[in-house]
């Protein structure tokens, strides 16, 4: 089945090509221990290289160094931007949530800005690859399953300008909230202050007497 056609999509059909290294990945180790291969391990293990540059002492290409993102988050692009068909704004507020306490907005906005500006400069290539088995919805095999446009503007003027109005607004809702946790306390917290014996002030409560001892 293996001939040489382009380079190096040289094959009849790719096997693997429409499965995310995270799947791929969770296959080796399902392999190594359900069909006693051990050796799917050390491939399961090894960081991911193109190997196009030496391999030194202190030097190894990694994928995700080139690239500027892990195959985790590639993986949760592909996903985002195929099954739930998301463009560059909703992704980004996909991600502020799914992410919250693990990257910023603005960190947020980065990673969703290089992903959309990478994916717009290499779509097209994805009309000349060999043919992948269909294995997932998120596949982005281009022949029969992903019939999506393949030429888009890689500035995204429109939306990468969104992203920044919603970082913008988030820093200004960030910034109001540290003003106001330096400001006088409210009526609630000034009254709690006063109150003296067992009873607790409402939160809501008019009288600042509320919860006084006799």
């Amino acid at each position: 089945m293996c001939t040489w056609q382009y380079d190096c999509s040289s094959a009849d059909i790719n096997p693997i090509g429409g499965i995310s290294k995270q799947d791929l990945r969770s296959f080796l180790r399902w392999g190594a221990y359900n069909l006693g291969y051990p050796s799917l391990l050390l491939v399961e293990a090894a960081p991911p290289t193109a190997e196009l540059e030496p391999i030194t002492a202190d030097y190894t290409q990694r994928d995700e160094v080139d690239m500027g993102m892990t195959y985790e988050e590639l993986g949760m692009y592909g996903r985002l931007r195929k099954v739930f068909q998301s463009g560059p704004v909703s992704m980004f507020k996909h991600l502020c949530h799914r992410w919250q306490g693990r990257h910023t907005p603005a960190e947020v906005a980065v990673k969703v800005k290089d992903f959309f500006r990478f994916y717009s400069m290499n779509r097209h290539k994805m009309t000349t690859l060999t043919p992948s088995y269909h294995a997932e919805n998120y596949s982005p095999e281009d022949n029969r399953f992903d019939l999506r446009q393949f030429l888009y503007n890689t500035r995204w003027p429109w939306q990468f300008k969104k992203i920044d109005e919603l970082v913008e607004m988030n820093d200004e809702v960030i910034s109001a909230s540290a003003d106001q946790s330096k400001s006088e306390p409210t009526e609630a917290e000034a009254a709690g202050l006063k109150a003296r014996g067992l009873g607790v002030p409402a939160a809501a409560a008019g009288n600042s007497s509320v919860g006084k001892g006799a």
